[in-house]
């Protein structure tokens, strides 16, 4: 009971100044004075909806908090460009809210996007000064659909320069390391470290990023977030540049699993722009797991504060167990492992996944990959971006140096499409992966795994050699194209740095995982605010 207690107090709920009437129709707006602080989509929606909050002004104290925290006081460093017409838009969606009600089921939520999604009216540079200057004229597919369910895009944040670095967030389009609120010199992790930052440190209401190997996951887990990565085709990529189109994925980052779903409802779907979204004219067979769904499900039906009861988990050992493996760390997750029991879940432990059998082919060279994706991502950008090719980018030395060697590497690659022999035996690969994480599935009866994000805590900012990273994502989910859901599960360094658990599953049962997530996250609570952002006076 004390721990709920104090969880609680750190807890600051949106708090509006002064009671006001709800406002009737063509009415003049409120201006009502909030803390947005920690404060929820819902509770957000609650406040708009009943006129004792405008848009406006919601709008404006999330500014209030970028201009007092992002580049002045603690420096967060998370924001690449605020939206100049945010007020502006506010002002709009206010007024359709006067004429017809709210717009969507995000009505005037604000978000932040990483800068690999292409956004209109700003730039999106995917963190290159090779980039700068490229504004789309349209916007990525989830942009997209936020938009169009009411939400409203603040700013466009950090990224590592070409979504390249899990581990630290620095690029050549923007000075300096974006740094985690927990703690000022520590990391945020990659490359989605801008998004996790400006979430944790109530920037916005939420936020989007990508995430290839780790990078919405990693991010989150540094920053006491939730993150989820989908299953490969359930969300769309069109209009965000690639890392590698094998395994990227974006979707959303935000303080809790419920405002994660508010997100994720509205952005899964099918995409023509993106054609692994399509359920029956997919045509890379091996590439995408089976069984895409025939319609989407309601994620918030998962939303369940039992939703672990009858569930049978199983620690992947094997994702997470190493010699570098840090044991503040395990002791946290432990700790994780009893409250999943407590909430109703069978443990089982170990449950590996034997992958003896599952061997990529030797000497085939790489499935697509970086030079082949970007290279006909610029092509067809046409004239509106300044670069338009891989070469293009080195010969501009627009780039940060800690990347012109992956540069130069990649260049000096393949480039190998779908229809090629190494892309055929990457898809038998793939299958075979899959084959082997669904068998240990079976066999012990598991609903999901559970592991750590990370094996260690965030790094000192510049510490890329003297301390181990601890990814722990790169493989089973980008591998199988499964889903991962990330939660905070506790904290370490005598209670000062995020620590985060990953629930690993079956293709296209993100309703499964998500209410796994839900009800730990309701058991536990771990989730708090960053001390070094406090609430804006």
């Amino acid at each position: 009971m004390k721990k709920t207690i104090l969880t609680l107090l750190f807890i600051t709920p949106l708090v509006v100044q002064a009671q006001q009437p709800t406002r009737r129709q063509n009415a003049a707006p409120v201006r009502a004075r909030v803390d947005v602080r920690e404060a929820s989509i819902a509770g957000l929606e609650a406040q708009l909806k009943t006129g004792r909050l405008t848009c406006h002004a919601l709008v404006q104290q999330y500014l209030r908090r970028i201009d007092a925290y992002d580049k002045k006081g603690p420096a967060i460093n998370a924001i690449v460009v605020v939206n100049p017409d945010a007020l502006q838009q506010a002002d709009d969606l206010d007024r359709r809210f006067t004429a017809s009600g709210p717009v969507g089921p995000l009505h005037c939520i604000p978000l932040v996007v990483k800068d690999n999604f292409e956004t209109i009216g700003l730039q999106s540079a995917d963190g290159s000064l090779s980039l700068k200057g490229f504004v789309s004229n349209t916007d990525a597919f989830q942009v997209r659909r936020l938009k169009e369910a009411g939400a409203l895009v603040l700013a466009k944040t950090n990224m590592a320069e070409f979504a390249f670095s899990p581990y630290e967030t620095v690029n050549s389009i923007l000075p300096g390391y974006t740094k985690n609120p927990y703690a000022l010199d520590r990391v945020t992790a990659g490359s989605s470290g801008g998004t996790a930052a400006a979430v944790a440190a109530s920037f916005a209401a939420a936020g989007l990023g990508s995430d290839t190997g780790n990078s919405i996951r990693g991010p989150s887990s540094h920053q006491a977030l939730v993150g989820i990565r989908s299953t490969m085709g359930l969300t769309s990529r069109a209009g965000v540049a690639p890392l590698s189109l094998l395994a990227d994925i974006a979707g959303p980052m935000a303080r809790s699993v419920e405002d994660a779903v508010a997100l994720f409802q509205v952005v899964v779907g099918e995409d023509p722009d993106d054609p692994v979204t399509l359920a029956k004219d997919y045509v890379q067979p091996g590439l995408r797991p089976s069984g895409h769904p025939a319609a989407i499900p309601d994620y918030r039906a998962s939303l369940v504060r039992d939703g672990l009861k009858g569930a049978r988990i199983g620690i992947l050992r094997q994702a997470y167990e190493r010699d570098t493996t840090d044991p503040e760390i395990v002791k946290v997750f432990m700790a994780a492992v009893e409250d999943l029991k407590k909430a109703g879940a069978t443990i089982v432990d170990p449950a590996a996944v034997d992958l003896a059998q599952v061997r990529r082919p030797q000497g085939s060279g790489p499935c697509g990959g970086f030079k082949y994706d970007i290279n006909r991502y610029l092509a067809a950008q046409g004239d509106r971006v300044p670069v338009h090719s891989l070469q293009d980018i080195i010969k501009s030395r627009g780039f940060h140096p800690s990347v012109q060697l992956r540069l130069q590497n990649a260049q000096e690659g393949s480039e190998n499409g779908p229809e090629s022999a190494p892309c055929k035996a990457e898809a038998d690969y793939r299958e075979q992966f899959r084959a082997a994480v669904l068998k240990t599935m079976t066999a012990q009866r598991l609903d999901a795994f559970v592991y750590p994000t990370w094996s260690n805590p965030p790094r000192l900012i510049g510490d890329l050699n003297t301390t181990p990273h601890g990814d722990n994502s790169q493989v089973f989910s980008p591998t199988t194209g499964f889903p991962a859901v990330q939660v905070p599960m506790g904290y370490t360094r005598e209670n000062t740095l995020p620590a985060g658990i990953t629930f690993f599953g079956k293709a296209w049962d993100e309703a499964a995982l998500i209410r796994f997530a839900y009800a730990y996250e309701q058991a536990t609570r771990h989730r708090r605010p960053p001390a070094s952002t406090p609430a804006v006076r």
